[in-house]
């Protein structure tokens, strides 16, 4: 465990002079979220919104990712109290998940329980090992997964495989989930694919990347007519950019696929 923490944020700067932030969750022996895992992950983030990197993983050290929730977090909660308790993750963990400007991927390399994989839907990007299982099993305390976890497997698999598998509080393998459009990848080395996939996206062109996640935003609150509407002012900023202009001029003179990119 982190002499500190039972998170640990890190940050790399790539061959090519951008850097990414890797946040492990490092908390035995099953990484379960207990209140100082959920601060301690809320504080990283706050770090990285106060900072933004160019490409985010979040990953977790140990034999599992996570075996979910410390259940004592629920222990004596009035109504008015859980209700505030995922006001308080869906504002301090979620939301600056999403919100964050830069490409977000999450590795899965074994059990991915309740709050971690709820975590791993609000990321961009969803990597796991074979043996990777994941699911929602917070029946087993009488309770619904409430840090937005059905809302987004909906969103990636539809509102049929969502009920099944919160209501079921079965497991699912990672090749089930990639079928069903949750995980992106299933790799044998998920870490390594994970720490190259995010090493490309963060010597990417990370504005473009970022107005990428604003479009797919305005697509989830409004739909397709939301996204359009947004779509002109979001991509239309990018012509201002050094990467774009960069990027054109060497796609003309020296073809595609040759640029390299800021950031800027």
């Amino acid at each position: 465990m982190s002499e500190t923490k039972p998170t640990r944020l890190e940050r790399i700067e790539t061959a090519g002079g951008a850097e990414v932030a890797v946040i492990s969750v490092d908390h035995p022996p099953l990484n379960l979220f207990d209140t100082a895992l959920l601060d301690s992950l809320a504080a990283d983030l706050a770090a990285l919104t106060a900072a933004p990197p160019r490409a985010v993983l979040l990953r977790a050290d140990g034999k599992v990712v996570s075996g979910g929730v410390d259940v004592h977090v629920f222990e004596g909660l009035s109504a008015a109290e859980g209700a505030q308790l995922w006001r308080r993750l869906f504002a301090g963990v979620i939301h600056p998940i999403e919100a964050l400007p830069c490409p977000v991927v999450f590795a899965a390399h074994g059990l991915t329980l309740t709050a971690a994989f709820e975590i791993a839907l609000a990321c961009d990007i969803i990597l796991a090992a074979p043996k990777a299982k994941f699911g929602l099993v917070e029946t087993v305390v009488g309770l619904t997964p409430s840090m937005g976890g059905p809302q987004r497997l909906a969103e990636r698999a539809g509102s049929g495989r969502a009920r099944e598998l919160v209501m079921t509080a079965d497991l699912y393998g990672a090749a089930t989930l990639a079928e069903w459009g949750v995980v992106n990848a299933v790799h044998d080395d998920v870490d390594a694919a994970a720490r190259a996939l995010v090493t490309r996206l963060a010597d990417g062109p990370t504005r473009a990347h970022a107005a990428t996640k604003k479009i797919i935003e305005a697509w989830r609150s409004g739909g397709v007519a939301q996204a359009d509407s947004v779509t002109p002012e979001v991509s239309g900023e990018l012509f201002a950019t050094a990467d774009l202009c960069g990027a054109v001029r060497s796609f003309l003179t020296d073809g595609p696929g040759k640029a390299q990119y800021t950031g800027r």
